[in-house]
């Protein structure tokens, strides 16, 4: 992983095999990043996406193991119990032209991906919601 900080946004640059998920929470504990966005492209060799089933309060998760594009990598970071918690959404393209997508449980880097986090000032808490399931922004 390579990166550079400028202004109040990271340039992060990961490399073959490395993992985005685990390479951002990192970083963010690395750097002291609480909140952020998170914008990105590149190129995957394998990645695991998933979809809410609301009826079951889970994950339904889909494994990719196959060269895609990361045509869009698109989140946030906030906290939960004082803990980067990342929130992504990928969309990957094949070599048919067809596109998947989905909340980004973890992906490994094919060629390269090119991240940009603009960090926040102050801090975002996650909390867990009742109704859905879900640890949703506390504001």
């Amino acid at each position: 992983m390579l990166y550079k900080k400028i202004s109040d946004t990271v340039v992060l640059r990961l490399e073959i095999g490395e993992e985005i998920i685990s390479s951002i929470t990192g970083l963010c504990g690395e750097l002291g990043i609480k909140a952020g966005i998170i914008q990105g492209i590149g190129a995957v060799k394998e990645a695991k996406i998933g979809m809410f089933d609301f009826e079951t309060g889970e994950y339904r998760d889909t494994q990719l193991c196959e060269f895609m594009e990361l045509i869009s990598l698109d989140g946030n970071i906030t906290q939960k119990d004082e803990k980067p918690y990342l929130h992504l959404h990928a969309c990957f393209g094949r070599a048919d032209g067809s596109a998947v997508g989905g909340h980004l449980r973890e992906a490994v880097i094919g060629a390269t991906a090119e991240i940009f986090i603009r960090t926040l000032p102050e801090t975002v808490e996650r909390v867990y919601e009742d109704a859905t399931g879900l640890n949703v922004l506390g504001i």
